[in-house]
């Protein structure tokens, strides 16, 4: 097998013919619905439009101060169960959390731009069974925090839609509720009183049962008519007129500034699904996988397969950076539009972090998926027959602790931050990778870390200074921090499938060298 490192990615050698190498496979080409790994905890992710007092819901449901719950705009909350009450905020630019107290009266950290996350750590036994996670508010995440939020919802089970009585749902917000519908998530709706309390029957207005109101005998006068049912009833039906598959969703009229006990039917529901849900995701997960332990020998004539694991490692690489040269060119766009026609520079920050946030996750999963073919195809050729889960997982493993003799001083954990100069600086290690989690995971069973981007808090200061609204600087600025966020990026994708092939080729020559698989 060639040793060596790959050619640069501006070399000729790099651009050449789809019909030399072979085929990589298709790669996802957005981020959706992330189906949950088996080791991934259960969580609910609760949405809505502003003004739904979404926060207030979450207070009720939780026995908590709506203030814990207040976060910076834009960020993320988590809230898990713990003994000891803690509040933290993670910050793109730093390994360590910002920490500050877990009591209403604490002021939070004095940050030079909005955290991805704050988590909140209470004693609180609903918090057994789940993770709480809060998002922005729907109109605040646009089309990037959407795919951020549908990996979430994927991973974490569950999606809590509240909405205000005196609200209808927007085209955004159906388009969100549609992608989540075909999938195995979870979804309940919560409805508050809006600004007049909750609507009232209109005249001549028709229920029908399967809509939740109920509906008094023929001939007979009705004596009193619930509000709060008729509302839900009207909200469902709009939704259904949409989103059809979302007909056997769950409704609760919720008033969190009730007297008693609101959100007992809600918390009831949300119990339920997690202990379904937990069991099913735990018999997902054998104990021993097929082929997890015991003799493996590999083929007679395994052929040529370091020359095909050669190109077909160029192959992905060479592909995920066109995929992300695209998005990064749609990104632009979207970057010049919010200039001219929407906040103005100020929103540049916002916008272009949730960017990064959802490039990430995207090419995230473009890496994951080609190491996984990559190292199943070069696997079947050399064991001469495709490789069972267990058998593959050996493999990665093994290429994974390989990874680290053939990175010294270039390691793979590493955040690319956008200056407030336009320029592209690095911060290594697992810690600072996890700071620009909007939801983290609890644990990865891939062979290469997280690809992460952000905005540092330069990036913040800079167009948020009063009087700093020129729209040419803004839009040349944005150019050419998108031009050094594909050339970084470029980068570490050539040097990531490097690695992979340096280090799989070392793990599969030892293999044919000793006729069984040692890993």
């Amino acid at each position: 097998m060639k040793q060596g490192p790959l050619p640069s990615i501006d070399s000729s050698d790099d651009i050449v013919g789809t019909a030399d190498l072979p085929s990589c496979g298709p790669l996802p080409t957005r981020v959706g619905v992330t189906d949950p790994a088996p080791e991934e905890p259960l969580g609910v992710v609760a949405v809505g439009p502003g003004g739904a007092e979404r926060r207030a819901v979450l207070a009720r449901l939780l026995g908590l101060d709506p203030v814990m719950l207040t976060v910076p705009a834009g960020s993320w909350l988590v809230v898990r169960n713990a003994k000891v009450p803690t509040r933290a905020a993670f910050v793109p630019g730093y390994r360590q959390p910002h920490s500050y107290g877990a009591d209403r009266n604490a002021a939070g950290p004095a940050l030079a731009r909005p955290p991805r996350r704050v988590e909140l750590s209470v004693p609180e036994p609903l918090l057994r069974h789940f993770t709480l996670i809060d998002v922005p508010d729907t109109a605040m995440l646009g089309a990037a925090g959407k795919r951020v939020l549908l990996d979430a919802v994927g991973r974490a089970g569950a999606l809590l839609f509240v909405i205000a009585a005196d609200q209808a749902f927007t085209a955004a917000e159906l388009n969100l509720l549609a992608e989540v519908a075909p999938s195995p998530v979870e979804v309940v709706f919560a409805v508050t009183p809006g600004a007049a309390g909750w609507a009232p029957l209109a005249d001549g207005a028709a229920t029908t049962e399967d809509a939740g109101a109920s509906v008094p005998p023929v001939g007979e006068q009705a004596t009193e008519v619930d509000a709060a049912a008729v509302t839900v009833a009207a909200h469902r039906a709009a939704l259904l007129a949409a989103v059809p598959a979302l007909a056997g969703a769950r409704w609760f009229p919720i008033d969190a500034h009730a007297v008693g006990d609101c959100a007992a039917d809600l918390r009831r529901a949300l119990v339920g699904w997690s202990s379904g849900e937990g069991l099913q995701r735990a018999s997902a997960d054998p104990p021993v996988l097929p082929g997890q332990h015991g003799r493996v020998a590999v083929a007679a004539d395994p052929g040529g397969w370091s020359e095909q694991l050669d190109r077909q490692t160029r192959s992905c690489a060479q592909r995920i950076r066109q995929h992300l040269a695209l998005e990064l060119a749609n990104i632009h766009l979207r970057a010049v539009q919010e200039i001219v026609f929407g906040v103005g520079c100020a929103g540049i920050p916002d916008l272009l972090d949730r960017e990064m946030a959802a490039l990430s996750l995207l090419a995230t999963a473009q890496c994951d998926h080609a190491v996984r073919g990559i190292v199943a195809d070069a696997a079947a050729r050399v064991l001469g027959a495709p490789p069972s889960e267990g058998v593959r997982r050996r493999i990665a493993t093994a290429v994974q602790y390989g990874l680290t003799d053939h990175r010294p001083g270039h390691e793979l954990d590493k955040v690319l931050l956008v200056t407030s100069t336009a320029g592209v600086a690095g911060l290594t290690g697992p810690e600072a990778i996890d700071a620009l989690a909007n939801y983290p995971t609890a644990s990865r069973d891939e062979v290469l870390p997280p690809v992460a981007v952000a905005l540092s808090g330069g990036c913040w200061q800079q167009w948020r200074m009063p009087g700093n609204d020129d729209h040419s600087a803004a839009r040349a600025w944005s150019q050419r921090a998108v031009r050094e966020v594909e050339l970084g990026l470029s980068r570490e994708i050539s040097r990531r499938f490097d690695v992979i092939r340096l280090s799989l080729g070392a793990v599969l020559s030892d293999a044919v060298d000793h006729g069984i698989l040692l890993a």
